[in-house]
């Protein structure tokens, strides 16, 4: 376990935003500190039933950004099973942080991830903090106060995503006097 160690930052690919009725079918997590760097990292592929994908994975969203529903869709066969995928989490996190710790979680619009965390790896929901740093609530308060934006790349992707996310907290933060 690394000292060091006080964010767990997910970002999750799901077949839609319905925690009820869709799955996740990528992660990513990185450990960083405080300073946001990274410490670990960890990626899993989760298997999802194929007629589910083919249900759920349309409409707008899925049209606009077809390479990447394609390239999910591909590696899907590749996929481990959730209670697989939770395992290796739990394990994740009992190496790189404290012991009975509950651990913060971090991310672009968090909030949405943490629904199907809870859904879907509730041993992993448990050991989560329910203070969560969204940097969503940044992204509002800049914009709307203060007209500044960060660019951050759309590649939806779970770590190119995790990643834009920590880049664009740093924006903020840069912005900031103290």
């Amino acid at each position: 376990m690394s000292e060091s160690v006080k964010l767990l930052w997910i970002d999750l690919e799901m077949t839609g935003l319905s925690p009820t009725d869709d799955r996740i079918m990528e992660i990513a997590a990185i450990a960083t500190d405080w300073d946001f760097n990274e410490v670990a990292t960890y990626e899993a592929v989760k298997k999802v039933g194929t007629n589910l994908m083919k249900q759920r994975m349309v409409g707008e969203f899925w049209d606009k950004y077809s390479g990447v529903r394609d390239a999910l869709q591909a590696q899907n066969e590749t996929g481990k099973n959730g209670r697989t995928v939770e395992n290796e989490l739990l394990a994740f996190l009992d190496k790189h942080f404290a012991d009975g710790d509950q651990v913060i979680l971090a991310g672009n619009s968090i909030h949405q991830d943490r629904k199907f965390i809870e859904n879907e790896w509730p041993r992993l929901n448990e050991r989560l903090h329910y203070r969560m740093l969204d940097v969503s609530a940044w992204k509002v308060v800049f914009d709307g106060k203060y007209k500044k934006k960060f660019a951050k790349p759309e590649a939806h992707r779970a770590m190119e995503d995790i990643r834009g996310s920590i880049q664009e907290l740093k924006y903020y933060l840069g912005k900031v006097r103290v």
